[in-house]
C-alpha cells in the first residue's frame, strides 16, 4: 500500500472569524495550501513549524505525542486552523512537528472522508456523497 496525499487549505481561524464580522479585510486571511499525508495512524493532525508561522498561529498549549517507535514527547499544540479538503471544512487543533502536514484520523472523521488505499487517494463518505454527516447518537 502507497501513501495517500491530499490538497488541504488550511486557514488561520481567527482570521477567518474577523473577516466575517469586518474587522479584518477578506484577503489578509492567512491561508496554506499543502500536499498532506493522510496519516491514518494518526488521531490528531500535524503543522510544521514553518507553516504554524506562515499561518500566525499562536501556541495554545501543549499535548504529549506518542510516536510509532514508543516515545512521548510533549509538543505544542495550535490555536483553530480550518481544514478544507474537496470542499468539505473543519475546524482543528494540531501538533506542531515535524516537516510536512499529515492529515489524523478526527480530520477524516469530521469530513466524513474515506481513505482509498487502491487509488491512493480520500472520497466521501458513498453513504453521504454530497456533505459530511456527523453521528451524534
Amino acid at each position: 500500500m502507497g501513501e495517500v496525499r491530499t490538497k488541504a487549505l488550511l486557514v488561520n481561524a481567527i482570521d477567518e472569524a474577523l473577516a466575517r464580522r469586518g474587522q479584518l479585510a477578506p484577503d489578509q486571511i492567512r491561508k496554506y495550501v499543502a500536499d498532506a499525508l493522510v496519516d491514518t495512524g494518526a488521531v490528531r493532525s500535524v503543522l510544521p513549524t514553518h507553516v504554524v508561522q506562515q499561518l500566525g498561529l499562536n501556541i495554545r498549549g501543549q499535548r504529549v505525542a506518542e510516536y510509532a517507535d514508543g516515545r512521548k514527547e510533549s509538543v505544542d499544540v495550535t490555536e483553530a486552523v480550518v481544514i478544507n479538503i474537496d470542499g468539505r471544512d473543519t475546524l482543528e487543533e494540531a501538533l506542531v512537528l515535524g516537516d510536512e502536514v499529515l492529515i489524523g484520523q478526527t480530520v477524516l472523521e469530521k469530513l466524513d472522508l474515506l481513505v482509498d488505499c487502491i487509488n491512493q487517494k480520500l472520497m466521501p463518505n458513498p453513504a453521504h456523497p454530497d456533505q459530511p454527516v456527523t453521528k451524534v447518537k
